[in-house]
């Protein structure tokens, strides 16, 4: 399989350490707020990439983390705890905090068909690795204490800037509101491993350590986390782009000086989700979340729909207008692979298998794989039973409930009245009898069935 690697910034064959199986490690939620759907774009292509290594014959070994604690609100370990904000902004405490918002942000992948990794494991559970960690940096002299807190030296890792292609001079010329200037650091880009005298005084969540009582850096957590699970070697470690630098540049940091070797071979970035002003945060405009999305009317899947139809490595431009083609398009798809029946012997379809895993290993591109789809849905020398069998196999990846059979799914029968239906209003709409017209539509929307007019025609999906 090839993919785009950002560390060495082309396309590489995936190797991995063991053959036949992956150690995938995949940054998780800081669970102080609900995901919006950007943040959720990154965690879909990581799950159609462990499902598509699944179906090319990986083993695939997943471990996400879920940061409660140590993100602060600035990436130059400036300003407060982003849970203790949380914290205050609910009048709750930082475990409620973090248990509220783990679940909501599990229920969103559940809404998605975003498979739950099976390792999960919260950045308060692992405070024993961080200790082991940072002890060793310091023996080694990768790290120093200052006014009461552990930093890593990023002068004594030479490959600091390899990942980001950035180098140190650019950094301190722009304008950067996310570092600040430290006193307690030797160099600007140093960042913190441990906090025992934080820059606020009513931090909830602290353990005891040999380096006084505190709580862990952000950076530190993903790095142990991976190690516990995954060991000493990391195949894939994923990401959303702007998580390049600081956060994964300084695992990398951190990692091989504590390991004395390389940690990881493949670096795979996400690319933004755009809105009309740019990268979507919940910082500003409406904070779209996948409940949104639902009160609005639409179904989760049409916004995973959408998100399959781009390159996982491009940022991807969000409107609602977008959305509304997405939907329109995934409700025709589900008509069209809903209504296939168990007809014909099960035979010929090798050659779409073998596509559809050519576009898997071409550098995960789900666009080609949803024209595969469709072109096994438009093959007549295909039976009902064949591209049944390909849907099933081909949704194994692309998880859209392709052939999942509601409790108020459509009799053939009842498509056909629809479709009979849908002639009619046409016909009405042509001889400009909008009152015959309306009223069709209306009967429809009365037995819960809403017609959606596209460019393309006329299809319909069922209401609750």
């Amino acid at each position: 399989m090839i993919l785009y690697n950002t560390l060495t910034k082309k396309k590489e064959e995936i190797i991995p350490n063991n053959p036949g199986i992956i150690n995938m490690y995949t940054c998780g939620p800081t669970v102080y707020h609900y995901a919006h759907i950007g943040n959720l774009r990154t965690y879909i292509s990581e799950d159609v990439l462990e499902k598509a290594l699944n179906f090319i014959g990986y083993k695939v070994n997943r471990v996400m983390n879920i940061t409660d604690v140590g993100h602060l609100v600035g990436d130059g370990d400036s300003g407060e705890d982003k849970m203790l904000v949380a914290s205050q902004r609910e009048h709750k405490s930082a475990y409620e905090i973090a248990k509220f918002y783990t679940d909501a942000f599990k229920s969103d992948c559940d809404k998605l068909n975003i498979k739950w990794p099976e390792t999960v494991s919260p950045a308060t559970d692992n405070i024993a690795e961080y200790i082991k960690v940072i002890s060793k940096l310091l023996e080694t002299g990768y790290a120093y204490s200052s006014e009461g807190n552990i930093y890593f030296d990023t002068s004594k890792f030479s490959n600091y800037y390899e990942l980001s292609g950035r180098n140190p001079e650019d950094l301190l010329v722009a304008v950067r509101e996310d570092i600040e200037n430290d006193h307690a650091k030797k160099n600007p880009f140093d960042f913190g491993l441990w906090f025992t005298n934080s820059k606020f005084n009513n931090q909830e969540m602290q353990w005891d350590s040999p380096f006084g009582r505190g709580y862990p850096g952000w950076h530190i957590e993903c790095s142990c986390i991976a190690m516990k699970y995954l060991g000493e070697y990391l195949d894939i470690h994923c990401g959303a782009e702007d998580a390049i630098f600081p956060h994964h540049t300084n695992e990398i940091a951190q990692s091989e000086s504590y390991l004395g070797h390389k940690w990881c071979n493949y670096w795979v970035h996400l690319g933004f989700l755009n809105d009309q002003s740019g990268k979507m945060s919940k910082s500003k405009g409406e904070f779209l979340t996948v409940s949104l999305l639902q009160e609005k009317g639409y179904n989760p899947l049409d916004y995973r729909y959408l998100c399959l139809n781009s390159y996982y490595h491009n940022s991807l431009t969000f409107s609602f207008d977008i959305l509304d083609g997405a939907r329109n398009a995934y409700t025709k798809l589900l008509n069209k692979t809903r209504s296939l029946t168990d007809d014909g012997e099960v035979k010929g379809y090798e050659e779409y298998i073998n596509k559809f895993k050519e576009a898997i290993e071409n550098d995960l591109n789900t666009s080609m794989m949803i024209t595969i789809l469709y072109d096994v849905l438009k093959d007549k020398d295909l039976t009902d039973a064949t591209k049944k069998y390909l849907v099933g196999e081909f949704d194994k990846v692309l998880s859209l409930d392709l052939l999942k059979v509601e409790d108020n799914a459509v009799s053939d029968e009842l498509v056909n009245e629809i479709n009979e239906k849908i002639r009619l209003r046409n016909e009405a709409k042509a001889n400009k009898d909008y009152a015959t017209s309306d009223a069709i539509r209306d009967e429809l929307l009365s037995k819960g069935i809403k017609l959606i007019d596209t460019r393309e025609g006329t299809t319909f999906e069922l209401i609750k």
